[in-house]
């Protein structure tokens, strides 16, 4: 029994980073086309993205004036980092108590 629960808990951590790469994926590619930011969609991808891209941008070195905005590949980096270490760790641990 604790061997499913671990497993579902890997499936939806593997199921929420792989929506939140795609999510972050989105935002990188609208910004290259300046949609509006106030409409709902773009209101929507920036309260869901800023958390992690805000906290990425303050620690790059780069500054505002480089003009290419890194976070989004840094954010898809760490979280396919998390995805990849924790998520199969979980998956080996739920194998292991069956």
């Amino acid at each position: 029994m604790l061997a499913n629960l671990v497993f579902a808990i890997a499936k939806l951590l593997d199921l929420a980073i792989s929506l939140y790469v795609i999510v972050i994926i989105i935002r990188a590619i609208l910004s290259w086309f300046n949609p509006n930011p106030y409409g709902p969609g773009m209101m929507f991808l920036d309260k869901i993205t800023d958390p992690v891209l805000g906290r990425i941008r303050r620690l790059l070195p780069l500054g505002s004036g480089v003009g290419l905005d890194l976070s989004p590949i840094i954010a898809i980096f760490g979280l396919l980092f998390i995805k990849y270490f924790l998520v199969a760790s979980l998956y080996d641990v739920s194998a292991g108590l069956k």
